[in-house]
């Protein structure tokens, strides 16, 4: 039995790792850190709190007496670190807001776990686990090879250079200070309870409303795609038998294009139509409910400043080290994904609040057709 803290733990990869680590290791006790910000969504966490599964606490990662006094009451063997602001988009329009969760957030809960485990004189038995990105490394040309772990750095947008920043901070304490950490870096996540703002639901969720699909560009931006319950499974493995103060990149093996993904999700809805009438009559405003294509809502937008052109990870040493794969292809995982949200109407609803929609109109709303 151990005492693991997961911050971050009510976004979408973290509520999701909070499920897979219950199944996982029922005797292991859960402690949920969360902001709950405008990402955040807590109706999957619920059923947990709610039978005292989890202990979920409400706050920052950076209120350094607050995490102390979750240390001291908890003492944490495993910390789980999700917590950050992970929207590119956002980070252009609000970059201050990424250093101060990415930046100095990490910096603050890295601080206290390492003095919490100093006193207590458990850092033989401890492990900090530091989740970050692909986009760390910058942008990839066709035929380039994939990202590994010793890549250089070249972030591109202030939110990839928040989390590049906070990965070197992790390092930093490994070497200085002997820090029982470990980092990854993922490749595109997509899958139940993802927020409304990224690629896949939007697109999803415009199509059934019968809004346009903006497609920045081309469409020709490649990214990596993996199924966030393969993620998980590899996180799990990274913090209890990876190596001390090694990177482990964690990737799908799914290169697909912007304008093949969106194409993709449009197929499987127009499928989803045909084989259930009744969709019809709750999506109504979905050109599959009269019989037509969701492809013909597509649009092509002016691209974003910084747009990285290609990610791809070579995850070949987690498989190695650890004998972690993923298992879900991504066709299959994307209809299970469409399916998710055409089932969870409701969740969706409540998540794409009155802020939601002024974020929408604020990012797109400028963007012109090309």
């Amino acid at each position: 039995m151990r005492n693991i803290l997961i911050s971050g733990g009510a976004g979408f990869i973290g509520q999701n790792l909070v499920h897979a680590w219950r199944a996982a290791r029922p005797a292991d006790r859960i402690v949920v850190l969360d902001a709950v910000t405008y990402a955040a969504n807590l109706r999957s966490l619920d059923p947990l709190i709610a039978d005292r599964s989890i202990t979920f606490v409400k706050g920052d990662i950076g209120d350094a007496a607050l995490v102390r006094r979750l240390f001291d009451e908890h003492q944490f063997t495993r910390v789980a670190h999700l917590a950050a602001e992970s929207h590119v988009d956002r980070s252009i329009a609000d970059p201050e807001a990424f250093l101060q969760t990415n930046v100095l957030g990490t910096f603050a809960l890295l601080q206290t776990a390492l003095d919490s485990w100093r006193s207590a004189g458990t850092m033989d038995d401890a492990r900090f686990l530091h989740v970050s990105t692909d986009e760390v490394y910058g942008s990839l040309g066709l035929a380039d090879p994939a990202f590994s772990e010793t890549s250089p750095y070249r972030p591109n947008s202030p939110y990839a250079a928040s989390k590049a920043a906070s990965d070197h901070l992790v390092r930093s304490f490994v070497v200085t200070y002997g820090m029982p950490a470990l980092i990854t870096n993922c490749s595109n996540n997509y899958g139940s309870y993802q927020h409304p703002e990224k690629l896949i639901p939007l697109m999803v969720i415009h199509a059934l409303e019968g809004k346009p699909l903006p497609i920045y560009g081309d469409g020709s931006n490649i990214r990596d795609w993996l199924h966030v319950s393969d993620h998980c499974d590899a996180l799990m493995a990274v913090i209890e038998r990876g190596r001390i103060g090694e990177t482990y990149n964690i990737g799908g093996g799914n290169e697909r294009n912007n304008r093949d993904v969106v194409g993709l999700i449009c197929d499987t809805l127009d499928r989803a139509f045909a084989i259930d009438p009744k969709l019809a009559s709750r999506f109504p405003s979905c050109p599959a409910a009269s019989g037509n294509s969701c492809r013909s809502l597509i649009s092509f937008v002016t691209d974003r400043p910084g747009h990285d052109h290609r990610y791809a990870i070579d995850a070949g040493k987690l498989a190695r080290e650890l004998g972690s794969r993923c298992s879900i292809g991504f066709e299959a995982g994307l209809e299970q994904t469409v399916n998710w949200y055409l089932d969870q109407e409701t969740w969706w609803r409540d998540v794409t609040s009155g802020a939601y929609q002024a974020w929408i109109e604020k990012n797109y709303g400028f963007r012109i057709a090309v």
